[in-house]
């Protein structure tokens, strides 16, 4: 796209720009002109990113007094102004659907649903008053299709697609735009801190599915990226399409198995759909 489409110095607020999909996004929009905002939910990469010519600020999804502040203070920065919103912080819980407690879906769901609702619902006003801007979800072939041992994450990233549909019907004519975007397999640290979690949180030796779990743990640990792997400069592009063109599409999907998978979820009867995706595991 011709970067002289860009409206230079417009402010936006990007979530989860410690790593992968938000880096990039954050680093990639800064570059061609846009004021960026980059939250993390550890404050020790504030003073990293704000290094690498962006404003960084503490930002935790699951607290409602974080998400406060961080919007009063862009706010402020901003002379209360801001032209889009992407929100990509988020995190994957591994585990069986039957191993997962509660409390470990409740904190799933806090984080990719709650608090990305709640930081949406404090700057819809703004984009009404000011006559529009640009909602940007960054969500998953794994809000369209599920594949197994990955039920938490797949529950919240349906919720926000849910969310994001509803949002978008709700803001016609407002001036508001909501896009959804949908990768597939993409460079991240996600495997690594999906890792993490599944540790902290699923017994798998005590569960059903123990001898599965292992070859999980491999998968998760190993070096090697699934199939059409691509770097997240893929979700950089349809996120600047999102921001600059006149009328940004619904959806975008990243990567062929997400064109794929998301074509093949149309077209089939559920058990067949079942059964492809039990031979591609």
């Amino acid at each position: 796209m011709n970067s002289s489409n860009v409206p230079t110095g417009k402010s936006i607020l990007v979530t989860g720009c410690s790593s992968g999909i938000g880096r990039e996004v954050a680093l990639g929009l800064a570059d061609r002109g846009y004021r960026i905002f980059a939250t993390v939910r550890n404050e020790k990469h504030v003073s990293e990113l704000n290094r690498l010519r962006l404003e960084s600020l503490q930002l935790d999804l699951d607290s409602s007094e974080s998400i406060s502040q961080a919007v009063s203070e862009i706010l402020r920065r901003t002379d209360g102004e801001l032209y889009a919103l992407i929100n990509n912080g988020a995190y994957g819980q591994i585990g069986a659907v039957e191993d997962l407690s509660r409390d470990v879906l409740r904190a799933q769901l806090e984080t990719n649903v709650l608090g990305t609702h709640e930081l949406t619902t404090k700057l819809i006003p703004v984009f009404r008053a000011q006559g529009g801007g640009r909602i940007i979800q960054i969500s998953s072939i794994l809000g369209l299709i599920c594949l197994q041992y990955r039920g938490a994450y797949q529950a919240s990233k349906y919720a926000l697609e849910a969310l994001s549909n509803t949002m978008r019907l709700e803001l016609k004519a407002s001036g508001i735009f909501v896009s959804i975007i949908e990768p597939g397999p993409i460079q991240s640290r996600f495997r690594s801190n999906s890792f993490r979690h599944y540790k902290a949180n699923i017994n798998a030796g005590h569960s059903a599915h123990k001898e599965i779990y292992q070859t999980v743990e491999k998968r998760l640990q190993g070096d090697t990226e699934p199939p059409f792997t691509l770097t997240p400069d893929a979700v950089l592009d349809k996120v600047i399409h999102a921001l600059e063109n006149p009328k940004p599409k619904v959806r975008y999907l990243v990567t062929l198995p997400a064109h794929l998978l998301a074509r093949l979820a149309r077209w089939l009867p559920d058990r067949w759909l079942d059964r492809l995706i039990l031979r591609l595991e």
